[in-house]
């Protein structure tokens, strides 16, 4: 098994049952922007937050 599936399988374990359950929701709705090959059309997180970070610095002087 991929290290990353063992890794979620270990942690969906361990997890509180409303962590686990919303983890598993959102991991399915990944699985399947997936399979409809639309996962680049998504804004990714780390992204959103480059862009606040930069309207958050002070202005150039």
């Amino acid at each position: 098994m991929d290290a990353l599936a063992e890794k979620l399988d270990t942690k969906l374990r361990t997890w509180k049952p409303e962590t686990a359950a919303e983890v598993r929701e959102r991991v399915a709705e990944m699985i399947d922007l997936a399979d409809d090959d639309i996962l680049d059309l998504m804004r990714s997180r780390s992204r959103e937050q480059e862009v606040l970070d930069i309207l958050d610095e002070p202005p150039a002087r």
